[in-house]
């Protein structure tokens, strides 16, 4: 789970975008968003997979829409805030819940997020002999893995832009950090074409 996590990805992009553009504390609601996701898959490969599955089909690509969509205008919204000094409160316009659902979009919509814990997951873990002490356990790894993984991309990048100190560099990250998430939106459609 480590290794896959710090692998460069879509929710890699998103958690430094979020922790550049707005501070470590937005890299972490989107790191958290992207863990409550990720219990979400195992708690469906675990109680309910098959079940699950059949159920969701189509639902799926709705929520890759929405999430690439929602991705897309928060890029946008990015670009055209205002740049001011990083130490101001007044650049935080976003907030935590919104990077919470960017993280939780981004992987409810993730093939390979999908494809692990439906797919791979059950190949690795006899389903059929868990307990709900075993299902914590997987939990909690998944938690320290994956979410400690994204809280040192979040550092990282919140460092990084902390060494912009005038305006026009300012602007310039939120460029970027806007760049990125509409790229990962597009990405994110894009993928969903696939499952069509």
């Amino acid at each position: 789970m480590i290794v896959l996590a710090i692998i460069p990805s879509v929710s890699v992009l998103a958690v430094s975008a979020r922790a550049a553009a707005f501070g470590f504390s937005h890299g972490m609601f989107t790191a958290l968003g992207i863990v409550a996701g990720d219990i979400i898959f195992i708690l469906v490969a675990v109680y309910g997979l098959v079940f699950v599955a059949e159920a969701m089909g189509e639902q799926f690509v709705l929520i890759k829409y929405i999430g690439g969509a929602y991705l897309i205008w928060l890029g946008i919204s990015l670009w055209r805030a205002d740049a001011k000094m990083r130490k101001s409160d007044e650049l935080r316009q976003s907030s935590w819940g919104s990077s919470f659902l960017t993280g939780l979009l981004i992987t409810l919509g993730d093939q390979k997020a999908i494809l692990f814990y439906l797919g791979f997951f059950p190949a690795f873990i006899d389903l059929s002999l868990m307990t709900p002490i075993d299902t914590l356990l997987i939990i909690l790894i998944a938690t320290v893995g994956v979410g400690g993984a994204k809280l040192v991309y979040a550092y990282l990048a919140d460092r990084a832009s902390l060494i912009f100190k005038n305006t026009r560099a300012i602007q310039g990250l939120n460029i970027l950090a806007a760049g990125v998430m509409i790229l990962v939106g597009v990405v994110l459609l894009l993928k969903t074409q696939e499952w069509i």
